[in-house]
C-alpha cells in the first residue's frame, strides 16, 4: 500500500485570489482567517482574496498568507477525504512551508506558528533591506555545474547556493552584483535559463544572520512538542524527534541552503509513493515530477 506524505508550498506560490473560495464556502477556514486577523492586526483573508499583488509579495505578508491559506486548505482536504489526513505518516514544508509542517504535526499550534512565522517574515524583510541582494534560479545545470558557477562569480560579494529544488533547478542567492555576474556566466557555461526571482533578498545565505538572533529569541518564547509525525527538517533532509533539536534547526534554516531534492529522496527512499501538495500554486508537484516521475501527487489549492 502508498504511503502517504503531505507538502507544504514556500514563499513565492502566492497569488492574489487565493483562499477566497475556502473562506466562502468552508466554516473551519473561515475560522482560521478570523483568528489570524485578530493575531495579526489586518483583514488577512481580504490580502489573500483582492491584494494589491505588491502588497501580498511582500515578505512580511506573503508568509502568514501562505501559512495560513495552506492549513485552511489543509481543512479543506480534511472534510472532503478524513481518510487522507489520518493515512499521512510523514510531511515536509519548503522554508515557510516547514513551519506549517510543524503544525500539521502537532510540534506548534496555530497561534504559536502563526506568530512565528509572522516574526520571521519581519525580520527577513528587514535584513533584506539592509543589503541589497537576490535570488537567481539557474535552470538545466548539475550541482557541480552551479557550484563552480558560484565560486567563479563571487568575487568579494556574498554569493552562495540557497535551493536544491530538483535536478537542473538550483537556487543561489547573494548580492545584485554576484547574482547578475552568475546569471550571465551561467548562460555562457550552457544553463538552459538564469532567472531572477521576485524576492525581497538573499534567503538562505548569510545576508540573512541579522534575522537569525531575532527568530532565536521568538522562538524561546514558544513551546515545541514532539512530532505525531516525521517532518523532514529543509537543514539536513532529515526528520528529527527532539523538540530542541526543531528549534536550532529552524534558525539554522535561515541560513541555510533548502536540501528539498534530499527531502523528497528521503521520503521516497522511505516507501512514500503519494504525496499530496496542500496549499496555494503547483510549484512542489512540479519538482516532485522531476525528482521521480513514478510518484503521484494531487493538488489541494488554496
Amino acid at each position: 500500500m502508498s504511503r502517504i506524505a503531505f507538502l507544504f508550498p514556500g514563499q513565492g506560490a502566492q497569488s492574489v485570489g487565493m483562499g477566497r473560495e475556502l473562506v466562502e464556502s468552508l466554516p473551519a477556514a473561515r475560522r482560521l482567517f478570523d483568528q489570524a486577523a485578530e493575531i495579526l492586526g489586518y483583514d488577512l483573508a481580504r490580502l489573500c482574496a483582492e491584494g494589491p499583488a505588491e502588497e501580498l509579495d511582500s515578505t512580511i505578508y506573503s508568509q502568514p498568507a501562505l501559512f495560513v491559506t495552506s492549513l485552511a486548505a489543509l481543512e479543506s482536504l480534511r472534510e472532503q477525504s478524513p481518510e487522507v489526513v489520518l493515512s499521512c505518516e510523514a510531511a515536509a514544508g519548503l522554508s515557510l512551508g516547514e513551519y506549517t509542517a510543524l503544525v500539521f504535526a502537532g510540534v506548534l499550534d496555530f497561534e504559536s506558528g502563526l506568530r512565528l512565522v509572522q516574526q520571521r517574515g519581519a525580520a527577513m524583510q528587514d535584513a533584506a533591506d539592509a543589503q541589497p541582494s537576490g535570488m537567481v534560479s539557474i535552470l538545466g545545470m548539475e550541482r557541480v555545474e552551479v557550484e563552480r558557477v558560484v565560486q567563479q562569480s563571487r568575487g568579494g560579494d556574498i554569493l552562495e547556493i540557497a535551493n536544491f529544488l530538483c535536478p537542473g533547478n538550483i537556487v543561489i542567492s547573494g548580492s545584485n552584483m554576484a547574482c547578475e555576474r552568475a546569471a550571465q556566466l551561467a548562460e555562457r557555461e550552457g544553463a538552459m535559463r538564469a532567472m531572477p526571482l521576485a524576492v525581497a533578498g538573499a534567503f538562505h545565505t548569510r545576508i540573512m544572520q541579522p534575522a537569525v538572533e531575532r527568530l532565536r529569541g521568538a522562538l524561546a518564547q514558544v513551546t515545541l512538542r514532539p512530532p505525531l509525525i516525521p517532518v523532514v527538517s529543509n537543514v539536513d533532509a532529515l526528520p528529527h524527534d527532539d523538540p530542541e533539536e526543531i528549534r536550532a534547526l529552524l534558525v539554522k534554516q535561515l541560513v541555510s541552503p533548502v536540501r528539498w531534492e534530499d527531502s523528497i529522496r528521503y521520503l521516497l527512499a522511505g516507501g512514500f509513493t503519494q504525496f499530496y501538495e496542500i496549499g496555494p500554486g503547483r510549484v512542489l508537484r512540479g519538482l516532485l515530477r522531476r525528482i521521480d516521475r513514478e510518484a503521484s501527487c494531487q493538488s489541494v489549492t488554496g
